[in-house]
């Protein structure tokens, strides 16, 4: 068992190294937006409302009013504040593309386990060895538990990272004052807007994880069951990509609402985590732990691959 996690670990080292460093560069991107973005253009938006005896919340409907409505979906709700800084920082965790990376690693990696081991003619060799198919799932399912924390991690340490080096936020008046000249009225900047709790972030490792691991566990589950490596992608792809256009489409249209729950992404909130500490999702029997379901969703995936693998005749290479 070990021989078989050592040679795993050694085919996935350099994809490994460089998803983690996609991860971790883009939180230190994000940190630096987030910063130009409360520092800059917050206080312009957030002085007008306060001019005007509005909301600022009032102003950012009609920004994202429209069209404007599906980029506020991908970036958290309508209950986002996007004049201050930790709703800010959030965005991070749940755009598109980090949601992509997160999926490109656990489809391509529970793909090629088993569909594309013997698509290749590679799994033959393997299981000529005194190794028990049930064995090698198992050891896919340690690869899994090993390398989805470290990636998962690598996007809250590029959150503390890039708050140590460019934080805290704070506001140049006199900058913003001369960038927002035309206005008749001083500027005004709300201090707590721009407070940040970087431990606030780490919770939200653990809904990160949940994700890959519902994400590997049900592509495994498929792998299991395939013999190509092309096809196994592309339906698990196609799979995940419902899924996700499921989950915004809802938001926009309540006929369909009732759907999201089908879809992994609906459990997928770590900014509701971060933000409120709230764990739970709504669903039609009450609210249940959205962490869980992924665990619980990864668990029946490897159950299913584990079942189908011991049981299928496997063909030889082509």
């Amino acid at each position: 068992m070990g021989t078989l996690i050592w040679k795993l670990l050694r085919d996935v080292r350099t994809a490994l190294i460089v998803i983690a460093l996609l991860l971790f560069g883009f939180q230190i991107l994000w940190v630096k937006v987030t910063q130009r973005a409360v520092t800059q253009i917050s206080p312009f938006f957030t002085t007008i409302a306060g001019r005007a005896g509005i909301n600022a919340k009032l102003i950012e409907e009609q920004l994202f009013s429209g069209p404007g409505k599906i980029v506020q979906m991908m970036a958290g709700g309508e209950n986002m504040h996007f004049e201050r800084a930790p709703d800010m920082l959030s965005i991070g965790y749940v755009h598109p593309l980090i949601q992509i990376i997160l999926c490109v690693w656990a489809i391509g990696r529970a793909a090629l386990a088993l569909a594309g081991e013997l698509d290749r003619g590679t799994l033959e060799l393997l299981l000529a060895q005194p190794v028990p198919r049930g064995r090698v799932i198992v050891a896919h399912l340690l690869v899994d538990l090993m390398t989805i924390p470290l990636l998962a991690c690598s996007i809250w340490f590029g959150t503390y990272a890039g708050y140590k080096i460019l934080g805290p936020f704070e506001v140049n008046l006199e900058e913003v004052q001369k960038q927002f000249a035309m206005l008749p009225f001083p500027v005004v900047v709300n201090a707590e807007f721009l407070k940040v709790d970087v431990w606030a972030f780490a919770p939200a490792i653990f809904n990160i994880m949940a994700l890959m691991f519902a994400v590997s566990g049900i592509t495994m589950a498929i792998s299991a069951a395939g013999r190509f490596r092309g096809k196994v992608l592309g339906l698990s792809v196609v799979t995940f990509l419902v899924m996700f256009l499921l989950n915004v489409i809802a938001q926009l249209w309540d006929t369909i609402s009732a759907l999201r729950p089908f879809g992994v992404f609906y459990y997928y909130q770590p900014q509701r985590i971060i933000l409120s500490g709230k764990w739970d999702v709504t669903l039609p029997c009450g609210q249940v732990n959205g962490t869980l379901v992924l665990l619980g969703v990864g668990i029946i995936g490897y159950l299913v691959a584990w079942m189908k693998f011991r049981g299928r005749d496997l063909p030889a290479p082509l």
